[in-house]
């Protein structure tokens, strides 16, 4: 299963940058900017933001491996008014789908390393 650090560190070089390149647009040390890649700490959402820009990805993409609308695609819109389509719906507990469990739970991993940050 791939992570936030192996999805930030699969567009980081497909987009040609280093990590000491990334860690300076980010305005941090490349250590705190590795630690991101080797998901030993969870980028704050400003930086997540700041990463889904410089990287052309959406942080959706970053954070669960797919787009609120369920692609598994980065964002290739050079538009910067470019949205994802459609947004969650509230569901009862016994209709999430198989795919919406999994997100769930990719989404319950960020938040633990994110706690273990601070």
């Amino acid at each position: 299963m791939s992570t936030l650090g192996s999805r930030i560190k699969e567009y980081r070089t497909k987009r040609g940058f280093t990590q000491s390149q990334m860690a300076n647009k980010l305005g941090m040390t490349e250590a705190n900017f590795s630690s991101y890649e080797r998901d030993k700490s969870a980028p704050p959402s400003d930086k997540l933001s700041q990463l889904s820009t410089i990287l052309n990805v959406s942080a959706d993409y970053l954070l669960f491996g797919k787009n609120c609308d369920g692609r598994f695609a980065n964002m290739e819109s050079n538009d910067p008014n470019h949205e994802s389509k459609g947004s969650p719906e509230k569901k009862d507990d016994d209709e999430w789908t198989k795919d919406e469990l999994q997100e769930i739970e990719q989404f319950k991993e960020f938040i633990r390393m994110k706690k273990k940050t601070k």
